[in-house]
């Protein structure tokens, strides 16, 4: 096998996707032989290395996982130790898994677990404009010019969101599918157009649904999910 980035060499071994390695590796939290990893390194993957991700030795390229999970509100999807409200604490300790997509902290609903990095590269990549499904309630009645600005776009800060689709569930509450994956995008988009988001559910990540999956517990991909999802990335 050829030379690999340090960052493809994680997400190869399921540590993150190459992005969050990339982030791991400029806050100063990868080694390779004792010394700070520079994004210019490339490793030979066959090789027995000796990286570390916060003083931890990197295991080898294990068997790619594949997990859904029903994440609750008040679980932190970024990968802290020392939160004890991060996902960290729910995951298994071997393989390492991480999500392949974050909801925020306020969020609840369809998370994808995996140490595929490769996979996870291709579903976060902003470029590709894969689906995700919400359902959302607000802090008061709907209206149509609401839901005819939130299918056009709406602008807040320097953000201007791609149109979307969107439909009504009852005088509340909206399901919408997004293909973009800003940082609380729903909530601002409302925000902007002055309703408050009061619960918010991720039913749908491409062609895989929550389903009955119990808030709080975790499921195997099925190999028609993982074949759907692998097609479309």
């Amino acid at each position: 096998m050829a030379l690999v980035r340090i960052s493809h060499y994680l997400a190869l071994c399921g540590v993150a996707s190459r992005r969050q390695s990339a982030r791991l590796i400029d806050a100063g939290r990868v080694t390779i032989n004792q010394h700070l990893a520079t994004h210019t390194e490339r490793v030979d993957p066959l090789l027995d290395l000796n990286i570390c991700v916060d003083g931890q030795p990197i295991l080898a390229q294990q068997e790619k996982q594949y997990w859904l999970y029903h994440k609750p509100v008040g679980v932190d999807c970024r990968l802290l130790i020392n939160d004890p409200s991060s996902l960290i604490h729910v995951l298994p300790h071997s393989p390492r898994l991480y999500p392949a997509g974050r909801l925020d902290k306020d969020s609840r609903g369809l998370l994808l677990l995996t140490n595929d990095g490769e996979l996870t590269q291709a579903l976060m990549h902003p470029d590709f404009h894969h689906t995700k499904t919400y359902v959302v309630q607000v802090d008061k009645p709907l209206t149509s010019q609401f839901l005819n600005d939130m299918a056009r776009g709406v602008s807040y800060g320097k953000v201007q969101t791609r149109p979307c689709s969107i439909s009504l569930i009852n005088p509340t509450t909206f399901e919408i599918v997004l293909t973009q994956g800003l940082n609380r995008q729903i909530r601002r988009m409302c925000q902007a157009l002055g309703f408050k988001v009061i619960d918010l559910l991720r039913t749908k990540l491409m062609t895989v649904c929550l389903d009955d999956l119990p808030e709080k517990t975790m499921r195997p991909v099925s190999a028609a999910e993982l074949l759907s999802l692998q097609q479309l990335s």
